[in-house]
């Protein structure tokens, strides 16, 4: 089984990417990672999954277009096509601040080690790392940054303001 890093933890992944050509009166009975466009076509088979389903954005894709249905989802993935495409940033800090999601917001595809501090900073709590890091290695990340200056979703306050507090 694939292991991931979730909340700072490596730990192994328990669910299924399922692919937007699936059939979805032939859907296994597990936890689903669910591509938009297939569950926009597919929405009322999909009220009949019974495991917890997962629903996975592309970078272009339109946030703002799916908070009434958010709630319905343990897990939003969202989709990092290149390292150099820092959409799926603004689609996190979005989720959280704006729509108020709490659940599980997953980083995959090109997910390097370098960038998992950065990301968790912005509301993302599991990350499929890039099969050719070490996730053991990618682990230690997330504690070489001591002091943090800018506001975040991760401490509301600018360094300059916890100074002063």
């Amino acid at each position: 089984m694939k292991q991931i890093i979730k909340q700072r933890q490596i730990v192994a992944d328990d669910w299924q990417h399922l692919d937007e050509d699936a059939d979805p009166a032939q859907l296994p009975a597990a936890k689903l990672i669910v591509p938009l466009a297939f569950w926009r076509e597919h929405r009322d088979s999909l009220a009949q999954h019974q495991a917890p389903l997962a629903l996975k954005l592309e970078p272009d894709d339109d946030v703002d277009a799916i908070p009434p249905q958010l709630s319905r989802f343990a897990m939003v993935v969202l989709q990092f096509p290149s390292f150099r495409d820092g959409r799926a940033y603004s689609q996190a800090r979005m989720l959280r601040l704006h729509h108020g999601y709490e659940g599980d917001i997953r980083a995959s595809g090109n997910v390097l080690r370098d960038q998992l501090m950065y990301m968790e900073r912005v509301g993302f709590t599991s990350f499929e790392v890039d099969s050719k890091q070490a996730v053991n290695e990618a682990l230690k990340a997330f504690d070489e940054i001591k002091v943090k200056y800018q506001a975040c979703s991760d401490e509301p306050l600018p360094l300059y303001k916890r100074r002063t507090a």
